[in-house]
């Protein structure tokens, strides 16, 4: 072990997760009910701290997956935070990550363990130190990238609805989309197939499935929803 730094201040590295689902129509947070200290009995992000022998990238995913039980989650950084007394613990600088996951496959004896709860994005309570700062900045990155890149499919089962795929993308757009243009887009991209199935949870007639071909993206990367 050098001493190269010894004249220096050490502190903590932490990992905090937006962590997004989407169910009926709208977006949801994976939030906890903290029951520990700091800010016992409040809702903050799940988080974490880097560990000696991780990047923050795999600390990230470290933490994803005890909470949920997932791994190969679609993750992006969402930047730092460094404010010097963000965290009244601690002198603690964050790196910030957005997930996007299907909400219908995590292990939820996972989550109830870690006293985490799905929550409307709409009706979010007040969270601790500067998380909210975090979810509104991730919330505008989605909100960018979305429009150039499929990552909506993150949010949907593997088949969908074409009422479902518009739902998503006025949530992660937070405005309303017209039904036919959307629609018609829709069926100019190649990569978002209609399959043979019908889904007859809302009516008698159905509605057609659709799914999204990874493959035929990558061979015709242009994307706009």
């Amino acid at each position: 072990m050098t001493t190269y730094y010894s004249n220096h201040p050490k502190f903590y590295v932490g990992i905090d997760c937006i962590i997004f689902g989407f169910s009926e129509g709208e977006l949801h947070l994976l939030l906890l009910k903290r029951n520990f200290e700091p800010a016992k009995g409040e809702w903050s992000l799940p988080g974490g701290f880097v560990q000696a022998d991780e990047s923050a990238d795999d600390a990230a995913g470290r933490v994803l997956a005890e909470l949920t039980g997932l791994t190969n989650v679609y993750m992006e950084q969402v930047g730092t935070f460094s404010e010097v007394h963000r965290d009244p613990g601690e002198r603690v600088v964050s790196v910030a990550y957005y997930a996007l996951l299907n909400i219908n496959e995590y292990d939820s004896e996972l989550v109830q363990q870690h006293n985490a709860h799905w929550v409307n994005i709409g009706q979010l309570p007040p969270l601790i130190f500067d998380h909210d700062r975090m979810v509104q900045q991730a919330r505008q990155l989605i909100k960018q990238k979305a429009s150039s890149e499929p990552i909506g499919f993150n949010l949907l089962p593997k088949l969908f609805t074409l009422t479902q795929l518009q739902c998503l993308y006025e949530a992660i757009y937070d405005e309303a989309l017209d039904k036919r243009n959307f629609r018609k887009r829709v069926s100019e991209i190649r990569y978002v197939e209609k399959t043979d199935k019908i889904d007859k949870s809302g009516s008698k007639r159905g509605a057609a499935l659709y799914k999204f071909n990874e493959r035929a993206y990558r061979k015709e990367p242009k994307f706009k929803l």
